[in-house]
This record gives structure tokens, sequence and C-alpha cells, in this order.
């Protein structure tokens, strides 16, 4: 609710309540706000409440309306605001309304109840989609809460990032590495099984005659990448190569193979293993064609071990392709967590840029211009309790201006300044009358101390442009916290400086003004 409260003026003293909606102020016995003094039109200015805002309106009056010292048409106006009319000073004054507040006590295990369903999200819902949401949510989520506990959380959505990044890159390009991986594995288990056809061929009478002892398989020796082979019967005893001839297999591969291949005695698969060292196990049997039966029969088996350079040279070019993936999407990936971290800290900075505002009188709500609905509630809390701050200060606004700090104190302590100023000079109380006078002064202005002391320098002056000029002066002074105004005006004759110095109390209320006239030189 907003008051005028009439500082200065024939009028004043007298109180003003503005209702909701349009108050005009003027001459006209018909206004809202009735005011019988000369100078002031019929309908002089309008305030319209609304809320707790209230907003001034000139109604094209003949000698204008002064707020806080500049003549204004339309302005919004608040508590302290000073509206200058013709010898009339009116200040505006709000006045909160008193709400009564029922507080409920809240016992000590509501208290726990509500902070256990606040962390485990209390009763699952009946829904299949809602239990596996409420799962992750209560469930999953609280561990990497946790985590947020023991680490910031930019640190703790790198650490995430990073682990999705190595996760997609490992799942998407280890199977295409694993499929040529595979294809070069079949070439080779193909070229071996060339390898013991190639034998089959080259030693085919020998074969048919089982005569193991002269085959011939020099040609192994010089093939680029073998770098072992064992040809040797189902018994297990080696007939090439000739220097480990009539031995037994040692070879922990050609062994796997020898078991491979009595189990498969009538199959001509390829059996083929990766090997330790890069090297790769190729295992086949020696088929012949026996006379007696008329079919293809085994008679022996190979198992050679390649080291080819196509598979080192494929495990480097492997590792590149994977390094090269993970680096480019390091890349894109400290781009996505600019953006997501820098999208998701501007409404927070925003915010906290807001309630700073708002603790300081510039706003009265926090109200984000970005669609972040999470922050929704936290908004809500927040002009929650602004809202309650304002009340409060309201409150304690109130038993301030009920109980305001007198000005006599003030006064008396300008008075002895004024004793020893040396230039005409007066002191002024906080509703403008005059509480002292020296004697320069008063032949300056013609304004006696022992019949003007308490009246309204408006009431005394002869000149009521004098009067103006120096009330506006304290106003400004008043309004700057104390801050010595100064202005130019004739007296006697001659142009003459009027400074003034307003002595601010503990309520941040002028309680007088000091007021020295220099003359021009």
């Amino acid at each position: 609710m907003y008051k005028l409260v009439c500082i200065a003026g024939k009028i004043r003293g007298t109180e003003f309540t503005l209702k909701n909606g349009e108050n005009i102020l003027g001459r006209d016995s018909g206004c809202d706000l009735h005011t019988p003094v000369q100078g002031i039109s019929k309908k002089h200015v309008s305030i319209t409440v609304t809320d707790d805002v209230a907003y001034l309106k000139d109604l094209e009056s003949a000698n204008g309306t002064f707020l806080n010292g500049k003549i204004v048409k339309r302005g919004t106006v608040k508590n302290g605001d000073k509206i200058a009319l013709p010898d009339t000073i009116l200040q505006v004054v709000y006045v909160a309304e008193k709400k009564i507040i029922v507080k409920k006590r809240v016992s000590d295990e509501e208290e726990e109840e509500d902070e256990e369903v606040y962390l485990t999200g209390g009763e699952a819902p009946a829904s299949i989609p809602g239990k596996l949401l409420h799962l992750f949510k209560y469930k999953f989520m609280n561990a990497i809460h946790g985590i947020n506990e023991e680490y910031e959380w930019r640190i703790l959505f790198g650490i995430i990032l990073t682990i999705f990044l190595v996760v997609i890159i490992t799942l998407t390009i280890f199977p295409v590495l694993q499929n040529s991986k595979d294809m070069l594995m079949g070439e080779i288990a193909k070229r071996g099984a060339h390898f013991a056809d190639e034998i089959s061929r080259m030693n085919s009478r020998a074969l048919e005659q089982k005569l193991l002892d002269q085959v011939n398989a020099k040609f192994l020796k010089t093939e680029e990448g073998v770098v072992y082979f064992d040809l040797f019967d189902f018994e297990g005893r080696i007939v090439r190569p000739v220097e480990r001839m009539n031995e037994y297999i040692s070879d922990p591969f050609s062994v796997e193979a020898k078991e491979y291949a009595s189990k498969q005695r009538k199959g001509n698969d390829t059996f083929a293993k990766p090997l330790p060292g890069g090297e790769i196990g190729i295992g086949k049997k020696i088929m012949a064609f026996n006379p007696k039966r008329a079919e293809m029969e085994a008679v022996g088996v190979i198992a050679i071990r390649f080291k080819p350079k196509t598979l080192i040279v494929e495990a480097a070019k492997s590792t590149k392709l994977y390094m090269e993936a993970l680096v480019t999407a390091a890349i894109a990936a400290i781009i996505f967590f600019g953006i997501i971290y820098y999208l998701t800290l501007r409404p927070i900075e925003e915010m906290k840029y807001q309630i700073e505002e708002a603790l300081r009188g510039k706003r009265k709500n926090v109200d984000s211009r970005y669609l972040f609905n999470e922050l929704a509630i936290l908004k809500n809390a927040v002009n929650s309790m602004l809202s309650r701050i304002r009340e409060l200060g309201s409150e304690e606004g109130d038993a301030e201006f009920d109980q305001l700090e007198e000005d006599t104190p003030y006064v008396d302590t300008l008075k002895e300044f004024l004793r020893g100023a040396g230039v005409p000079g007066m002191v002024l109380n906080s509703e403008k009358a005059v509480a002292a006078i020296n004697l320069e002064a008063e032949d300056l202005t013609g304004i006696r101390e022992s019949s003007s002391e308490g009246e309204n320098l408006l009431d005394v002056s002869r000149e009521q442009g004098f009067a103006a000029t120096v009330i506006e002066l304290c106003d400004n002074s008043a309004n700057a916290n104390g801050t010595s105004q100064d202005g130019e005006y004739e007296l006697g004759g001659f142009p003459h400086r009027v400074y003034v110095t307003s002595l601010m109390g503990k309520d941040n209320f002028a309680k007088s003004f000091y007021i020295t006239f220099i003359k021009d030189e």
C-alpha cells in the first residue's frame, strides 16, 4: 500500500492513501486526492498503483510535475521519492501489509522420512517402464552420485565421457578389425592347405606306396613366412625335415595338429590357430590315393608355423586405425564437453546474477530466458525465498518508519558549525523548517531567526523562488546520501552560490541541512 505524505507547503502533514488503480490529484473537489493549493491544476497528476508498483503521469498541468528534482511527464515512483508541485512537496511512502504466516512444526521423524524418499525415491511404480526408470534413477545413479561426492561435476562428466568414448570406439572399430584379421587368417590357412596339397601332388607315387621317408618337402624351407614345419605320420614320427627325421614330435602345435587329425580321420579340414609371438599355426592331413579301396586316405600330417609379414603389417594398421579413431573421437568429445558444460553453466550463472540483482533491489524475481525445465524447481524455491526476504525487509522497514529517529541532535551539531562559519548560512531541520540563521544570512535573505524559527522555509521566505531553490538542493543532497549540492540565486542584487549539505541519520533519512551563501566575484 502506498501513501503520499506532504512534507512541505500549506498542507504540510497531510496524508493521502493511494488505492489500487488510478488516483487523480488536483485542485478539483472531484479528484481522488483533493489538494486546494494555488498553482496546482484542477487535474494535475495521476498516480496508478498496481500491486507493489506505482506509476506517475502528468495530466498536462500548467506548472508541471517534478519527480526528485526533475520535471517529468511520466515515470515509476518508489518508496522515498519526492513529488514537487507548486507550493507543495509530497513524499511517497510504501507501507507493506502485515501478513500472518502460519508455521507448521515438522517432527524429526517426518524430516527423516522426507530425506529417505528424496534419496530412495520411495515405492517403485507398478508399470515395467516406470520400474526400469526408478531402478536407473535411484539405484544405478546413486552410485554415480556417490562418486560426485568425491569429484567435481565437471571432472566426473569428463570421466564418464571418456569411458563412453572408449567403449563406443571399441564396439564399433574392433568388429571391423577382427573381421579383417579373420579374413587374413583364412587366407593364410588356405596357403597352408595349398602347401599340404602341393606335397601330396609332388609325392603322389611315394605316398600311394606309403613311403613317407621318400617325400620331398624342401620347398617349404624357402617359402616366405614359414618359420617351422613338421611332417609326421599318425604315430608322431617325424619324416621331414631330414635333420629331425625319425624323431617324435615335441612342438606343442604339432601335438595339437596330430590330435586334431586323429579325431578327423575321414575329413580333410584345415586346422588353424593363432600362436604367441605373432605366429599362426596351420595343420592339415596329407592325403594319398589308395588303389585297393579306390579312395583318398590320410597317410600323414603336416604342421606349419607361419609368421607372415602381412600379419605384422595388418596388426600395425589395426593399431594405427584404432588410435586415429580414438584421437578423432577425443577431439570431437572435447568440443562436445565444452558445449554441454557451458550450455549447462550459462543458466546457473544467469540465475546467480539475477539473485544478486534481486538482493540489491534491482529486480523482484528470478526468471531465466533459457529453456531449462529441470531448474524450474530451484527457480521457484529461490523466488519464494526472495519474496520472504522482501516481506521481512518490509516489516523491518515499517517498524523503522513507525519509530523515526529524532533530528534534534543533528540540528544541534550543525548549529555549532554555523557559529564559526564566517559566511552567510542557515540550518534547516528534516522538515525544511528554519532551525538557525546567522546575522549575515538574515541581512541577505530578509529572514529573521527570532520570528522564523520552527517555521517552514516556504512560509517565511519573501521570495518563493529562493525557497524552492533551497528546498530542491536539500532534496538532491538527501537523495545523494548527504553529498554537497550547489546552485545559483540572486540575493541582494548580487548573484550568489548556494551550497547545501545534508546530515544523514541512522535510518538513512536526512535529519538536518547546512546552507551557506557565497557571493560570486
